[in-house]
């Protein structure tokens, strides 16, 4: 998982991100401020035929397909459905076994994992220890620069114990970890691909050599990426419905609309919130939501200035019209957020969910409130500094509300306007954040666990951009980390909700369900954000027989 970093319903590479918003159980939502109920669920209708062909748009092209440096939504999105991890996030937000068809842990800091034995990589050779071993360890080598190294920062050993066998020696207890091994942590590939195309790999020059449904056919740089059937697929239950996959980059929103009520792209995922109700009532086919485990938050970066007294975070909290930025943020279709790290990331532990998160209040919006909290902190008339950009329309919408509800409490809230790379530089390098009290983020975990979000507000962890320090945080997560258990983890990390919240590290704002448009031929795709690991193209086929 990455703490946030700004994704929303557009995103950009080299982002640190993190957690969420709807459970996997199908339910009825409820439009902010008045706005009609939306469903979530994990997937739509299954498919009726087979395809040969369908076309999914992109909002932006990837930057990389190497699995080591994928990092984003769209790299992410086509590597889903060519290579795998050890373990899997299902539609509904759960793990299964992946590539390992099973995992022992003997003691809390030694993993074990049996391979899934007849895996093939699309070259026919098949898949052993030795190229589980590379393909993980390659994250922690400085060479590779993996945005991931991180997530192996306790791991002492990663060893081939067996022909189909690996074994995980940790410096101390992290389930983190082992989680992680159903996202890009845990993703294989042939060893002997990757020293063979050395600097290539992953790039339009170079080739994939995975194990997943499709492999990849062809990376028109610039234009598109083409995906062909794997014939020899281990998994029966997920053979493509349709012989190959084009995916297409279109950055602008409205562009991207058009391109689904024209029929020149049969779906996408993360539509533009700014469209959501012309799609919905065009005819050219379905809008759905799915679960999802990204929240909009507000990171404080600067403890030392007004936001230091924690009358002052709360006063601002307080004095969030919510209702209103879900309208106009999110189209509507969304909630205010209850915590930092919101619901969707309950889903390993869903019979906690309703104790632990749903009984949170809703947060307050009280003006008046607010305004008093500031004049008993003595920061009337005190200037706060928001980072905003152009890389996305909602980051305008909070910024903009943010600043609106400083001045109802006497606080100077000033936008300071950024460059869509200078706001992703925010999140990966501290002297970015010089002179900003504020930034809006949303990310999401690439789990379903919520303990993953809170782990970017431990003392001096990376994700932590205001320097943040709490002792009884950080002793709680350690003990977190090292429950094994689903049921007791979440239990533990609800201790860790209730110091955020009391806190107020980061202030939360709103939540949304994932998105997906799915034009009239097709259908069969999960609808949430499990998109990012599970092979969502293998199931989508023909809407009519």
């Amino acid at each position: 998982m990455r703490m946030p970093g700004f994704i929303v319903f557009v995103c950009t590479a080299a982002l640190a991100a993190s957690l969420t918003a709807c459970s996997g159980a199908t339910r009825p939502q409820t439009g902010a401020g008045g706005a009609a109920g939306f469903d979530v669920t994990p997937t739509s209708p299954a498919a009726k035929g087979e395809l040969d062909s369908f076309t999914w748009s992109l909002y932006a092209e990837p930057y990389t397909l190497d699995y080591a440096l994928a990092y984003d939504y769209p790299p992410n999105t086509v590597l889903a459905n060519v290579c795998e991890q050890l373990l899997r996030v299902t539609p509904d937000l759960r793990i299964e076994p992946g590539l390992a068809v099973k995992w022992t842990r003997p003691d809390p800091r030694t993993l074990v994992y049996t391979l899934r034995p007849g895996v093939k990589f699309h070259d026919g050779t098949a898949m052993t220890a030795d190229d589980v071993v590379a393909s993980l360890t390659r994250q922690t080598d400085p060479a590779t620069g993996s945005p991931w190294g991180s997530a192996f920062k306790n791991v002492d050993s990663v060893e081939k114990t067996g022909p189909l066998e690996v074994t995980i020696r940790l410096g101390k207890a992290d389930v983190l970890f082992h989680e992680l091994l159903a996202a890009s942590p845990g993703t294989v590939v042939s060893a002997a691909s990757l020293a063979r195309q050395g600097k290539d790999y992953g790039t339009p020059k170079g080739s994939l050599n995975c194990t997943g449904p499709f492999s990849l056919e062809k990376w028109a740089q610039g234009d598109s990426i083409t995906l062909r059937r794997n014939p020899a697929y281990w998994d029966k239950k997920l053979v493509p419905k349709s012989a190959s996959v084009k995916f297409t980059f279109v950055e602008d929103p409205a562009a991207r609309s058009n391109a689904f009520l024209s029929g020149a792209a049969d779906g996408g995922y993360m539509v533009p919130a700014t469209s959501l109700g012309q799609l919905r009532s065009s005819g050219k086919g379905s809008l759905l939501f799915g679960p999802n485990t990204a929240a909009a938050n507000l990171a404080v970066l600067d403890f030392h200035g007004p936001l230091g007294n924690l009358k002052v975070r709360k006063a601002l909290s307080m004095a969030l019209d919510r209702k209103n930025i879900v309208k106009a943020a999110a189209g509507g279709v969304g909630v205010p957020a209850k915590a930092p790290a919101a619901r969707g990331a309950w889903a390993l532990a869903p019979e906690k969910t309703a104790t632990l998160f749903d009984t949170l209040p809703e947060p307050a919006y009280d003006v008046e409130g607010a305004k008093k909290l500031v004049q008993e902190a003595g920061a009337t008339g005190r200037t706060l500094t928001l980072a905003t950009s152009s890389l996305a329309p909602e980051i305008s919408v909070v910024a903009n509300a943010v600043q609106a509800a400083g001045r109802q409490i006497g606080l100077d809230v000033r936008l300071k306007p950024v460059s869509p790379d200078a706001y992703s530089g925010i999140f990966v390098d501290p002297a970015a954040r010089e002179g900003l009290d504020l930034v809006v983020t949303n990310g999401y975990d690439n789990t379903p666990d919520p303990l993953e979000f809170y782990q970017y507000l431990r003392t001096g962890d990376f994700g932590n951009y205001g320097k943040w320090s709490d002792a009884a945080f950080d002793v709680a997560f350690d003990r977190a980390n090292s429950e094994p258990d689903p049921g007791k983890r979440a239990e533990l990390t609800a201790k860790l909700q209730e110091i955020a919240l009391r806190e107020l590290p980061v202030i939360p704002v709103y939540e949304a369900p994932y998105s997906v448009f799915l034009g009239k031929r097709v259908t069969g795709a999960p609808t949430g954000i499990a998109q990012l690991y599970y092979p969502w193209a293998a199931t989508i086929g023909a809407a009519q027989s």
